[in-house]
């Protein structure tokens, strides 16, 4: 079993930044990835951002590319996301999650733990 708790959302004013942590308790799964989603009211959960646990390989959505960043802390097992420039449509809660089996980074469904959830606010 893992435990993830998210930290770090917040509201900010349109152009700041915020980082997310996502600390993991339990199992490691280090031969897979772990990923940050978003998910506003009444919308489709969307892929933000993945990293490969061990090889420390990125990848984001097109819509955060060049403003956040994806990081991890092997020995904390502990994720990031640094997300700067942040515009009002990144308003929402975020999610991060854990693979255990593998498979597409980018999709929601390959992924088998998740936080909480963080709430997010960015104003205009």
């Amino acid at each position: 079993q893992v435990q993830l708790v998210e930290s770090g959302g917040g509201l900010v004013q349109a152009g700041g930044s915020l980082r997310l942590s996502c600390a993991a308790s339990g199992r490691t799964f280090s031969n897979y990835a772990r990923g940050w989603f978003r998910q506003a009211p009444g919308k489709e959960r969307e892929f933000v951002a993945g990293i490969t646990w061990s090889g420390g390989s990125t990848f984001y959505a097109d819509s955060v590319k060049g403003r956040f960043i994806i990081s991890r802390d092997r020995a904390k097992n502990t994720m990031y996301l640094q997300m700067n420039s942040l515009k009002p449509e990144d308003t929402t809660v975020y999610y991060c999650a854990v693979q255990a089996r593998g498979g597409s980074i980018r999709s929601g469904d390959t992924y088998d733990y998740w936080g909480q959830g963080t709430q997010v606010t960015v104003s205009s």
